[in-house]
C-alpha cells in the first residue's frame, strides 16, 4: 500500500555488503546531498581478495565515522533524518550485520521508519541518480561480482526477472581469470585495462547459452576454457600473451551480455536499456553496449563510475521508492547473505505470465 511522502524527505542510506563502508543522504528520491565511501581495497590486496572477518572488523570501525561525515557533507543533523535505508543482502553476512545493526539502532533512536534494501535492486536504482530524466519501463542488465541478470523494470515497484546466471557471475569470472594470470586484486579493472592492449579475436573462447530467446547466463565453461588455455600454453613452454588472453576473454563475456540484453529489450518492447552493477564500470562493456543499443534504436543509460561501485546513495534511492509504496521493515530485519534478485508483483497486481 502506497503512502504520501513529502518530496523533501531526507533518507539516510547505509551500505556494508562487502568491502566498502558507505553512508549517504538523499533529499527526495534523486538529490544526493552526500555519498561517503570508505574502501578496504588496500587492506585486502595482500590477500588477493576480500577476507570476510577482516572486512567485518573494518566496517565496525568505519561505520559511525562514515555516517558522521555523510551528515556533515550534507549539512544536516541526525535528528533531521526522516527514514533510514540499509542493505540487508546479498553480501558477506558479518559485513551486512554491521550496517543492519547500525540502521536499526538509528531508526529506533530517532523514531523513524527502517527500510531494508536488496543490494542488487540498489544497483539498478543507481541509474536514477545519474539520469534524472530516467523513468520506467526499461530493461536492466545487472552485472556484478556475484550476480548477472536481466530485469524488466516495469515500474518503481514492479520488476520481472527474465534470466540470471546458472553458475559463475561475470564479475566472479573476471576475478578468477585475473588471479590465475597473476594480476593484483581487484582483478576486474586489471583485465579491462590489459584488454585494451590485446587482440579480442586472437583466441576463440566459447559462449554458452547463446540460443535466441534464452536470457540465462553461464560463465563457468568460459572460465574453464581460459584456464585450460593458460595451462596448455605453460606446458608447451610458451610465454603467455596476457593482453590477448584478457582481450579475448573479455570479448566473449561482453558479446554474450550485450547480445542477450539488446534482444531482451526488443522482445519486451522496451525503448531503453540500462546497465547496473560493479562490472558496469568495465569500459569495454559500457562502450559495446552503448554501440549495440544505438544500432538497435534503444536509449542507453549508464551510472557514473562512482555509482557503479557499492555505495549508499543507490541504497537510499531504492529505499525512498520503497517508502513511496509503503514498503518498510520492522526491527526483526536481519542480514540475508544469499538474497537474490526476483520478480516483484505488488499486492494490487495480478501475477503475470512468464
Amino acid at each position: 500500500m502506497s503512502r504520501k511522502i513529502p518530496e523533501e524527505w531526507l533518507t539516510l542510506g547505509l551500505e556494508s555488503s562487502c568491502d566498502e563502508t558507505s553512508a549517504a543522504v538523499l533529499r527526495g528520491g534523486r538529490e544526493v546531498l552526500s555519498n561517503v565511501i570508505s574502501t578496504q581495497i588496500p587492506v585486502h590486496q595482500k590477500f588477493g581478495g576480500v577476507v570476510p572477518e577482516i572486512a567485518s572488523r573494518h566496517h565496525i570501525v568505519n561505520i559511525m565515522p562514515v555516517i558522521d561525515e555523510a551528515l556533515r557533507q550534507a549539512e544536516v543533523r541526525l535528528k533531521d533524518i526522516d527514514q533510514v535505508a540499509v542493505t540487508y543482502g546479498p553480501g558477506l553476512v558479518g559485513a551486512l550485520l554491521v550496517g543492519v545493526a547500525a540502521a536499526k539502532g538509528l531508526a529506533f533512536s530517532l523514531g523513524v521508519p527502517l527500510i531494508g534494501v536488496n543490494h542488487l535492486e540498489g544497483h539498478i536504482f543507481a541509474n536514477f541518480l545519474s539520469d534524472k530524466e530516467l523513468e520506467p519501463p526499461f530493461m536492466a542488465l545487472v552485472v556484478s561480482g556475484g550476480h548477472t541478470a536481466l530485469v524488466h523494470v516495469k515500474d518503481y515497484d514492479r520488476f520481472t526477472l527474465l534470466g540470471q546466471t546458472r553458475d559463475d557471475a561475470a564479475g566472479e569470472a573476471f576475478d578468477k581469470i585475473a588471479r590465475v594470470m597473476g594480476l593484483p586484486y581487484p582483478g576486474g579493472p586489471r583485465i579491462d585495462a590489459l584488454a585494451r592492449e590485446g587482440n579480442p579475436l586472437a583466441i576463440d573462447f566459447p559462449r554458452a547459452l547463446d540460443e535466441k530467446g534464452n536470457y540465462e547466463f553461464s560463465f563457468s565453461g568460459l572460465k574453464s576454457a581460459v584456464l585450460n588455455y593458460i595451462n596448455s600454453e605453460k606446458m608447451k613452454g610458451h610465454e603467455l600473451a596476457k593482453a590477448d588472453i584478457a582481450a579475448s576473454f573479455q570479448h566473449s563475456v561482453i558479446e554474450v551480455l550485450v547480445t542477450k540484453a539488446v534482444e531482451a529489450a526488443k522482445a519486451a518492447g522496451c525503448g531503453r536499456l540500462v546497465l547496473a552493477g560493479g562490472v558496469a564500470a568495465n569500459s569495454g562493456l559500457e562502450a559495446r553496449l552503448r554501440e549495440a543499443a544505438q544500432a538497435a534504436g534503444l536509449r542507453f543509460s549508464y551510472p557514473s563510475r562512482l555509482l557503479c561501485t557499492d555505495n549508499a546513495a543507490m541504497i537510499a534511492c531504492r529505499g525512498y521508492y520503497q517508502a513511496l509504496s509503503g514498503e518498510y521493515s520492522d526491527f526483526y530485519l536481519n542480514a540475508v547473505p544469499g538474497l537474490g534478485l526476483s520478480s516483484r508483483v505488488p499486492d494490487d497486481h495480478e501475477p503475470e505470465e512468464g
